[in-house]
């Protein structure tokens, strides 16, 4: 194996190791014995269930399922967050989507639903799901991130948890649906207009204030996610996509578009997404997601079992546009590899980055950074923090900057192989 070269400390490898030897390097890692008679097992000799209408994971995948803030649906918001450490690829299953709703899924009738189009427009329209399945519709990936995804690095002190329960507020899929600019050229657009109040039809009636400009530029009103109906929890039967903007503002089961001058300034703009910074002023109408990454394996929970060869991967992404670079570190910085990023590379989407490593037993510290196509670059912790402050000591334990998050993960293995979320 001396022909694997490490390229950076703490032994990680050439990107292009798997290329270039690709079987003795697979070899390595997974340790394959030689070809012996199998054995037949159990469901082998016999006929297997019976097919279901709709399909389900086996049940040896058990584990790979969402963790709920809020199991007994008490009268308050609700998350799910995506097992990240448990998925491969980019698309996230639709069952395994993040949700958050702040009054339960709404049950809505399709048939009864409508989407309303007014305000400063030059024709007032109201849309049936029935009627917008008719345009010509149009797909892309997109990443959805709630503005609230990692903020537990905000605390003063590193929390020990899995990256599900640090970064599960994000997923990935593919959206098809509507282009808004093209329901605007129906309606026509008031030179005075600039802002777009979007409100859903569940129970809140939760509204976002939306540039006009972003309307018009990639918006959709979607209506299927990764090819089948939007789910309920994702807003059935049809939500805003907003390409790399915040998840609260991507609002689920769309009910009404209005063309302003001016923003709302709702509830959930003025109160949740305005926290305050450092300097006293309020992070308010900040959209975009920026540059972002986190390794999921290696990660808490998933232990090491003994020295050699191991792939490191992970999921990076920017509201900015394309992922151009993924840099890892197996030394808490001190040194760095370039990743293989996974074909396809796609604008506003998840990106999966991969770099063999070859583990010597000993301390080692994992992170990832990455670069988008307008040169923005993941920021370290010490960086987001003088920005946009620290969790306080004092309770609750929410009371800390709750939005934006986008900094450097760093996971710590042990000289025995486990693995814990530190600051470095």
């Amino acid at each position: 194996m001396e022909k694997f070269q490490p390229v950076a400390g703490n032994g990680l490898l050439d990107r292009r190791a798997f290329l270039r030897g690709g079987a003795a390097l697979a070899a390595a890692v997974t340790g394959y014995a030689r070809a012996e008679p199998l054995a037949e097992a159990p469901w082998s000799k016999e006929p297997g269930e019976l097919v279901p209408a709709y399909g389900t994971p086996s049940k040896f995948e058990k584990a790979a399922v969402r963790t709920l803030s809020n199991p007994k649906g008490e009268p308050r918001t609700s998350h799910a967050r995506t097992p990240h450490q448990l998925l491969q690829g980019t698309a996230t299953p639709n069952g395994l989507h993040f949700t958050i709703s702040h009054a339960g899924n709404a049950d809505i009738d399709p048939a009864q639903h409508r989407l309303a189009i007014h305000g400063l427009v030059k024709r007032a329209l109201v849309f049936t799901p029935e009627t917008l399945s008719r345009y010509p519709l149009v797909s892309r990936f997109a990443f959805v991130e709630c503005g609230g995804n990692s903020a537990p690095l905000f605390s003063p002190e590193p929390i020990q948890a899995t990256v599900q329960a640090i970064h599960g507020l994000a997923s990935c899929a593919e959206w098809t649906g509507v282009p808004l600019a093209t329901l605007l050229e129906e309606t026509g657009v008031d030179a005075k207009a600039k802002w777009v109040i979007a409100e859903g039809a569940d129970s809140p009636h939760l509204s976002r204030s939306v540039p006009l400009e972003k309307i018009l530029d990639d918006a959709m009103v979607a209506l299927y996610q990764n090819s089948e109906r939007v789910m309920p929890g994702q807003g059935y039967p049809m939500r805003l996509l907003l390409p790399g903007w915040e998840g609260n503002m991507n609002v689920k089961w769309l009910r009404r578009l209005e063309l302003t001058e001016q923003p709302a300034m709702s509830y959930y703009e003025s109160r949740t997404y305005a926290p305050i910074l450092p300097s006293g002023k309020a992070y308010q109408f900040y959209f975009i997601q920026e540059v972002k990454s986190f390794i999921t394996q290696p990660s808490v929970g998933f232990g090491m079992k003994g020295p050699g060869f191991y792939e490191i991967s992970g999921i990076a992404y920017s509201g900015n546009g394309r992922i151009t670079k993924v840099m890892v570190s197996a030394d808490a910085g001190k040194t760095w590899a370039e990743a293989a990023l996974q074909e396809p590379v796609m604008s506003k989407s998840f990106t999966r980055f991969r770099i063999p490593w070859q583990w010597n037993g000993g301390p080692a510290v994992l992170q990832s950074r990455a670069w988008d196509a307008l040169g923005n670059v993941q920021p370290t912790r010490a960086e987001i923090v003088a920005q946009r402050g620290v969790a306080s000591r004092v309770p609750p334990p929410t009371a800390f900057p709750s939005q934006h998050y986008n900094a450097i993960t760093s996971w710590a293995i042990d000289a025995n192989g486990s693995v814990r979320h530190v600051y470095a």
